[in-house]
């Protein structure tokens, strides 16, 4: 990457230490946030080698993609045992996925491997482009290249490139906002489903001033509702992940919203036609911000822990569970490239 033209670092997080754990001077010297959010990432253009800063969940993510498009790769973080670790946990996990026939690239799990090496320290890594991914970035592989004005157009240009070379999918933010695109996206449908949840989201007036009558075809029940009754929620928490996994989801998968748009229609400005109105009078009924505290927390906390216990055994084996599925939806998505 140009070391002239790095981009800055907004919306880096940085992971949380282990008590007594310090920074290393070269990570304090390079300016580089350590942390799976915040995994930054060079690639030389000479010698073919990425430099990965961070050795959690998601820097061993992108040491596997990168590893499995041919690149040398470094390691870094500010512990060597940690460094380690990470080193051996990426060859079981890519012994593992060559035998489920899930192991990306043309390299074999041995040959990848052997790509990989470690360092606690990064002085001499060139800061490059900053971006923000979806977790987890083996399987999920949407990147976020985030420009800064002064940022060289060749530079976002060999960013993209690299993306794609290791089978990513990178979109170009033509400009920093706060929360990325995706972060933005996905708190408005936090948003929404938090006030679905809640009940905050009535805002109807009754033509007559009297009761309002919604109709839930799916229960085939009748809710007569006072305008002005004690807010209470339209759908419990696990009905509402289930209308995004069982419903929206499935769609969004494999097309986006404008795109959805366009296909429930004969194309865009027919569906803003005939549905533009509609959609900006339930837009209008959406209510306040959450506050995401208080009795609505407990509320949803207790329906996630009734599905998954919030300890460190059943949480792992979800996300493990998870990881399986997208791992399978991945596979799905490359054999149905659209024709």
């Amino acid at each position: 990457m140009d070391a002239g033209h790095a981009l800055p670092r907004a919306g880096i997080r940085r992971r949380a230490r282990r008590p007594g754990a310090q920074s290393s001077p070269a990570l304090r010297t390079c300016g580089v946030a350590p942390g799976p959010a915040g995994c930054r990432t060079m690639a030389s253009p000479a010698t073919g080698v990425v430099v990965i800063v961070g050795s959690g969940l998601i820097g061993r993510s992108w040491a596997m993609l990168f590893a499995s498009g041919g690149f040398r790769v470094r390691l870094c973080d500010v512990e060597q045992q940690q460094v380690t670790d990470a080193l051996e946990n990426i060859r079981k996990e890519m012994a593992v996925l060559e035998l489920r026939g899930s192991l990306r690239g043309r390299l074999s799990a041995k040959e990848q491997g052997s790509l990989l090496s470690g360092c606690v320290d990064v002085r001499g890594a060139v800061e490059g482009a900053v971006h923000i991914q979806v977790n987890p970035p083996y399987f999920v592989p949407l990147v976020e290249l985030v420009p800064h004005p002064d940022t060289a157009p060749e530079t976002v240009d060999r960013t993209h490139a690299l993306m794609q070379k290791i089978g990513q999918s990178p979109v170009r933010v033509l400009k920093e906002i706060d929360g990325f695109a995706l972060n933005r996206l996905q708190y408005a449908i936090i948003s929404e489903a938090w006030r679905l949840v809640e009940g905050s989201c009535f805002q109807f007036h009754s033509p007559s001033g009297g009761h309002i009558l919604i109709l839930i075809p799916k229960h085939g029940r009748e809710i007569l509702r006072k305008v002005g009754q004690k807010k209470e929620g339209v759908v419990s928490p696990s009905d509402l992940d289930l209308i995004m996994s069982d419903g929206l989801g499935m769609r969004y998968a494999f097309i986006g919203p404008l795109e959805t748009m366009h296909l429930n229609a004969e194309g865009m400005v027919s569906y803003c036609d005939r549905y533009g109105e509609g959609v900006k009078r339930v837009l209008k009924t959406f209510g306040p911000v959450p506050e995401f505290s208080g009795a609505t927390v407990e509320k949803v906390n207790q329906a996630m822990c009734l599905k998954v216990p919030a300890d460190p055994e059943h949480l792992a084996a979800r996300r493990q569970w998870r990881d399986e599925c997208l791992q399978r939806l991945a596979q799905l998505k490359r054999q149905m490239q659209p024709q």
